[in-house]
């Protein structure tokens, strides 16, 4: 009963735009959270608050890197992991090239 209280609860028909009462909408959507917007007894779009949408996307962003990490740690193999030692070996890496670059900002 009470998924169905929710439902109608945020629902909201698309008529009440047409009223004026976008303003009172989007007041109750940041108060409240998202709402389904109906058309002709169809959902049309959700409405969200711009914190809530950002959230949503880091969240959904967040899982696909989390996804692509551990399909990438299932086929990790200790053996061919290459030392830093060997790297720079290969390709002359010197400190003082790494001190010359700086800080850099990982995001």
């Amino acid at each position: 009963m009470q998924s169905i209280r929710a439902a109608i609860e945020n629902t909201v028909p698309l008529s009440l735009f047409n009223k004026g009462l976008a303003g009172k909408i989007f007041e109750e959507v940041k108060q409240c959270g998202a709402k389904v917007v109906m058309k002709n007894n169809a959902a049309e779009c959700v409405l969200l608050s711009p914190e809530e949408y950002v959230k949503m996307v880091d969240e959904i962003n967040d899982a696909r890197l989390l996804t692509f990490a551990t399909e990438r740690m299932s086929n990790f193999d200790p053996e061919t992991v290459v030392s830093e030692e060997e790297m720079n070996h290969e390709f002359p890496i010197t400190q003082d090239l790494l001190d010359a670059v700086g800080e850099i900002d990982f995001e």
